[in-house]
């Protein structure tokens, strides 16, 4: 599991989160998100050879570009100078130049060119925040560090997506709602019966059941103990170098060949109050009949799919900001309180590392 361990001996001096220009306390750690993490940040085939792109994640705003070789970087978009926008500037192949000065920032966030005073202390500094990238699965990922001495944790993708027996698709939105309310929403599988009941694949199953948590040592499964196989039935909590969720969805026959419909989910938040949700629809289907769910994915099923994530998104985007800290919640919510206790224990750890304090 991916933890921050808060300082156990005398108080230290406060640090700031990285690109984080005030101080963090543990409630705006869980509104903007938690750090030390990788984090989905953008479909890799939206950064096109020679684009700047912008992006907010975590309520950061940051430029993507591609090097002369194709090479994805992550920068903050400030300029070292004075903090103008680099993604309104000129991208020099290898380099972005400001257009309020003309300061030139490599993919390392090193300034190579200050052509206003070339020789000056500001050439050959590393002045700008840069994050460590990797492309896999359709999407560019990166490790958000807490503090600027956070090393990056291994990269290591969910197990649907690099198994080379399974199928998947992506998919990219962005919700006018927080990042926690997407993972409330996942783990209370039992709002497919009711959400989702009208759905192609969500119909079946008990509009009532009970519930257990099942520990793993990645995270733990909420489950059904009464149906199995027929809704939105369980869901699994997956901590390792980045979290997420998977889950799975039974099929009809007439779905197509292949196995049951599975599906990883994560949310990145883009502010505290916008978030980026991604998901990778998985079918584990090989030799011609993958080619032949494929093409009923893209033909039929794919549409299917986005009116049941709407029905998600017109829920989650009309609740009230605060929506969870005023609930009266029961048994088939105990997967909603176990994430909100893990992600509670996290901010607080990773404020009081910021404070220079123990956490209590």
């Amino acid at each position: 599991m991916t933890t921050t361990a808060a300082p156990t001996t005398a108080t230290s001096a406060p640090r700031r989160a990285v690109g984080v220009r005030r101080p963090l306390d543990a409630g705006d750690l869980a509104a903007t998100g938690l750090r030390d993490r990788w984090y989905p940040i953008y479909p890799s085939h939206m950064v096109k050879p020679g684009a700047m792109v912008k992006v907010t994640r975590l309520g950061v705003d940051w430029l993507l570009f591609r090097g002369a070789q194709g090479k994805l970087f992550m920068l903050e978009d400030r300029c070292p100078h004075r903090s103008a926008p680099l993604s309104v500037g000129q991208h020099l192949g290898d380099r972005v130049a400001c257009k309020y000065h003309g300061v030139q920032v490599d993919g390392t966030g090193t300034v190579v060119s200050v052509p206003g005073m070339p020789g000056c202390a500001l050439e050959g500094k590393q002045a700008t925040v840069s994050l460590q990238v990797v492309e896999a699965a359709d999407t560019i990922f990166a490790f958000v560090p807490l503090t600027a001495d956070s090393e990056p944790t291994p990269f290591v993708l969910p197990d649907r997506l690099t198994d080379d027996e399974v199928s998947w698709f992506p998919n990219y939105a962005e919700w006018a709602g927080p990042w926690r309310f997407y993972m409330d929403n996942v783990l209370d599988p039992m709002h497919g019966a009711f959400l989702h009941r009208d759905s192609h694949s969500m119909f079946g199953g008990d509009t009532s059941a009970r519930f257990r948590i099942r520990e793993t040592d990645r995270g733990f499964f909420f489950e059904k103990t009464d149906q199995v196989g027929v809704n939105f039935d369980w869901v699994e909590y997956v901590r390792g170098s980045m979290d997420y969720v998977d889950l799975e969805i039974p099929y009809a026959p007439n779905a197509g060949p292949g196995g049951v419909f599975g599906i990883v989910g994560m949310a990145t938040p883009i502010d505290a109050d916008n978030s980026a949700i991604f998901h990778w629809r998985t079918r584990r289907v090989q030799g011609w009949e993958r080619e032949v769910w494929r093409f009923l994915y893209r033909t039929q099923l794919e549409a299917k799919h986005w009116t049941v994530l709407e029905q998600d998104r017109e829920v989650l985007e009309a609740l009230a900001s605060d929506a969870d800290t005023e609930e009266h919640l029961y048994q088939h919510d105990l997967g909603v309180s176990r994430i909100r206790r893990i992600y509670r224990a996290d901010a607080r750890a990773q404020a009081a590392v910021l404070a220079g304090t123990p956490a209590r």
